[in-house]
């Protein structure tokens, strides 16, 4: 390969004390609450909106936020929540025991609300945001483990902007590769990658007749009538996993649907050639679910996302990797910034009726929480191992496969983000590194934010360790 040298000159700015990348629910959580704590923040985010998979992926409803006996997300996602739910931006069903305490319970919004709320959460705790802006480049010192600036790129060009501390919030780790750090990749040191989707919203559903139909047919019944429409030669791509339309408005539900199978979400090409799919594959879902389910005669395709639904792609080797293990045993950590009991959910890896059937009895036999459990998650997993002043959350965050198929969704995110925003608050504030935070003082501190962290001893020390 040959390369073009690029020489530029590139303005530098003014300095801020803490750098967040990334607008999803992990970003917009750190960037909040590190401005709450006192520090002069920015936010770069490559869409023209907040909210990541929840607005522009339109996943429009949190995953469960409860375990059947109590809360387990509380913090800055709560608050979102709640305030959603005052502003009637939540599905018409909800009732505050869903996330208060309801078991797999997921909560249906909407997505203008969300973003609305979200811009008015930044300008309230005075950070900066700048939409349709990307890091490109990172100036970091890989012997001392630290980030001195990034460069980002908008409309306006190239700019250097030189701070404290940095958080990568891009779900696929771009800020930490950049700099050096270490890292997994999917496909190249798993063997297989989650598939991704393409979700879609659709319109004029008579969700009572949908209802109806399920409740005469049985749940059960919907992998037949998949199949069915795969002999019909309903698909393009004759998965037999059929992903339930989720109800979001009197009339509308979103489909997050349709897999893009071994998409590498680290290649441009795969991502241009998968969107692309991912659109004609919404086409054929629209004409099944119009010819084979009551209900959905009438309905209309409105939109698809912006955002591919990548479940996997890059994490960060951290002072920690949280393992199946730690899952299976309900662990709990002096260091954990968050609980969690959302079930492993890690969806078939091609279309075949071997791979289908493996899936349902994994999906059958396994890796559930039961009513009343959680596992902890630790401050350990959001620091690259050995970094000074940088640190991630969300989907790039430290863990073997299975678990993120667990904590990879909104309010574990958020979770994250709240801690890493927290943490890097701290870090100026009383001189500590990343990599040898005092996590009694940063746990403290996010209960005092309304954490939900039930943990009986602390510790100043994180948790450390790797996965077997």
């Amino acid at each position: 390969m040959s390369f073009y040298v690029l020489k530029r000159n590139v303005p530098i700015e003014e300095s801020y004390d803490v750098v967040v990348a990334g607008g999803g629910p992990a970003g917009a959580a750190a960037a909040v609450c590190a401005a709450r704590s006192g520090a002069k923040t920015l936010l770069i985010e490559a869409t023209g909106c907040l909210g990541g998979m929840g607005t522009s992926g339109l996943v429009t409803a949190f995953d469960p936020m409860a375990n059947g006996v109590e809360a387990m997300v509380g913090g800055f996602m709560r608050e979102v929540v709640e305030e959603l739910y005052e502003r009637k931006f939540l599905g018409s069903k909800v009732t505050p025991e869903q996330w208060r305490k309801h078991f797999l319970a997921w909560i249906p919004f909407n997505v203008e609300g969300y973003k609305l709320i979200l811009d008015e959460k930044m300008t309230a705790a005075g950070v900066e945001v700048r939409f349709f802006t990307r890091v490109i480049d990172a100036e970091a010192d890989a012997s001392d483990k630290r980030v001195k600036g990034i460069v980002i790129h908008n409309i306006e060009g190239y700019s250097f902007i030189a701070a404290k501390a940095f958080i990568d919030c891009t779900g696929d780790a771009v800020l930490a590769d950049l700099c050096g750090a270490d890292c997994w990749e999917a496909g190249r040191d798993t063997p297989r990658i989650m598939p991704a989707t393409l979700p879609s919203l659709f319109a004029g559903i008579d969700w009572e007749r949908v209802r109806r139909y399920w409740k005469e047919e049985g749940h059960e019944q919907g992998n037949g009538v998949i199949r069915k429409g795969i002999a019909d030669g309903m698909f393009v791509q004759p998965d037999p996993f059929l992903v339930g339309m989720s109800q979001i408005g009197p009339t509308v539900g979103y489909l997050n649907g349709g897999h893009l199978f071994n998409l590498n979400a680290l290649r441009c090409s795969e991502l241009s050639r998968n969107v692309m799919l991912g659109r004609r594959i919404a086409q054929d879902y629209l004409a099944f679910y119009r010819k084979y389910i009551p209900g959905y005669e009438k309905m209309e395709h409105v939109t698809t996302a912006s955002l591919i639904g990548v479940r996997e792609s890059r994490r960060i080797k951290g002072e920690y990797v949280l393992n199946i293990d730690d899952y299976m045993a309900r662990r709990e950590f002096p260091d954990q910034i968050g609980i969690f009991n959302k079930f492993v959910d890690i969806h078939p890896y091609d279309t075949s009726e071997e791979e289908y059937q493996r899936f349902m009895k994994e999906k059958d036999q396994q890796l559930r929480m039961n009513v009343g459990e959680s596992f902890g998650i630790p401050y350990g997993i959001l620091v690259p191992k050995g970094w000074q002043n940088l640190w991630v959350a969300g989907r790039c965050a430290s863990s073997d496969v299975r678990v993120h198929g667990s904590i990879r969704v909104q309010p574990a995110c958020a979770m994250m983000g709240q801690a890493a925003g927290t943490a890097a608050a701290q870090s100026i504030r009383l001189k500590q590194s990343a990599c040898e935070l005092d996590t009694a003082e940063l746990v403290t501190t996010l209960r005092k934010d309304n954490a939900l962290l039930p943990q009986k001893e602390i510790s100043s020390e994180m948790t450390r360790g790797s996965a077997t």
